[in-house]
């Protein structure tokens, strides 16, 4: 009967004669017990078998849009992607720059992204010779054009059309800022905008965190999801396993259609910017998302979230303005010594000539 039963529960049947031979060398009492734990057991698993995981089969990879360990020098020539600039691919990473200065590169997916919905699972290690200088960082795109072209906003040029994640481990901002780095920020521009790179694009952002990925000796891993027009993005830079929420931005309008690119740069400081693996998966509608794909490729970037805010002059001006003030200061005191001077030497004259004239008389 239990072998019938194990049989009928998709187990094989050797397995089931096994079990019937270990039966007959027990007693009943014992026969009991391991069939109540058995029967159990086959309860448990085929209850597991029939219970889904919260994203099971709503969640398929897109491996032509991954970059998936190892790598090869021959990656260097696939269709799907194109690699540029300083980026250089070894079997366990593609560096998009060495610990250099005045480098910059890039990987651009060819191949557009077609899904409405979509997550990134993206590993990565910033680090270098630096302990206290270093920069600048790299961004994650999702562009209009196949590939953007050199630039100074991580690699790649301004005015972009599309979503930016970046990662900027620099700060070049001389103002005061409400964060440190390094520092996780998103930017959605439809073409016109320009990120403002002195302020550290702090005028543009849409949200950001700080987290502390840069310089670990593990791996830091970004969660970056566009769900029903919900951006989101979570980090695990401590090694732990454990995502810790970056940010949640609603109402943000990207088309499909679109390419998913990686690049980095360095200044007169620098770093290695490491990409270990990039997956992405595509997700399904979630219930009352509706899709049409002509619609879908004309739609316009935009964002609802901070909007963008005029510049204000930072402490780069008031510090010109206060070394102008300075020297000012320094001339005024120079002039004031010299005619200190002046009128000292004239006293000592009078007085030296009074006294040559009593020394006479």
């Amino acid at each position: 009967y239990l072998r019938r039963v194990l049989v009928s529960s998709g187990i094989n049947a050797e397995y089931g004669e096994t079990f019937q031979h270990y039966f007959k060398r027990i007693n009943l009492s014992s026969r009991m017990g391991v069939f109540l734990v058995l029967w159990c057991v086959l309860v448990v698993a085929v209850h597991a078998s029939k219970t889904k995981l919260p994203m099971e089969k709503k969640v398929y990879i897109r491996r032509e849009h991954s970059l998936i360990r190892p790598y090869s020098s021959l990656s260097m020539e696939t269709p799907m992607w194109d690699y540029s600039g300083s980026t250089i691919v070894s079997n366990n990473e593609i560096r998009l720059t060495p610990d250099r200065q005045s480098k910059n590169g890039r990987v651009w997916n060819t191949i557009p992204l077609m899904a409405r919905n979509w997550e990134l699972l993206l590993e990565f290690k910033v680090h270098g010779a630096g302990r206290t200088l270093y920069g600048d960082g790299f961004a994650l795109w999702y562009t209009a054009e196949g590939q953007l072209k050199p630039g100074d906003i991580f690699g790649a040029k301004n005015g972009f059309k599309g979503l930016g994640i970046f990662f900027d481990t620099y700060s070049n901002h001389n103002g005061e800022h409400h964060h440190g780095h390094p520092y996780v920020s998103a930017v959605v521009f439809n073409g016109t905008q320009k990120y403002d790179h002195d302020t550290d694009g702090t005028h543009n952002e849409l949200a950001g965190c700080q987290s502390s990925f840069r310089g670990q000796k593990h791996e830091t891993v970004a969660s970056i999801k566009y769900i029903n027009n919900v951006l989101t993005v979570h980090m695990d830079a401590r090694g732990k396993n454990k995502w810790t929420k970056c940010f949640e931005v609603k109402n943000v309008i990207l088309p499909i259609g679109y390419h998913l690119g990686l690049s980095a740069q360095t200044g007169q400081l620098a770093d290695n910017h490491d990409v270990l693996m990039m997956k992405t998966y595509e997700v399904d509608l979630v219930p009352g998302q509706t899709f049409n794909q002509e619609e879908a490729l004309k739609l316009v970037p935009s964002a609802e979230g901070e909007p963008d805010r005029p510049r204000t002059p930072d402490k780069e001006t008031s510090r010109t303005s206060s070394v102008l003030w300075t020297i000012l200061y320094v001339l005024l005191a120079i002039i004031v010594l010299l005619c200190v001077i002046g009128v000292a030497i004239v006293v000592w004259q009078k007085k030296e000539e009074t006294r040559r004239r009593k020394r006479f008389y």
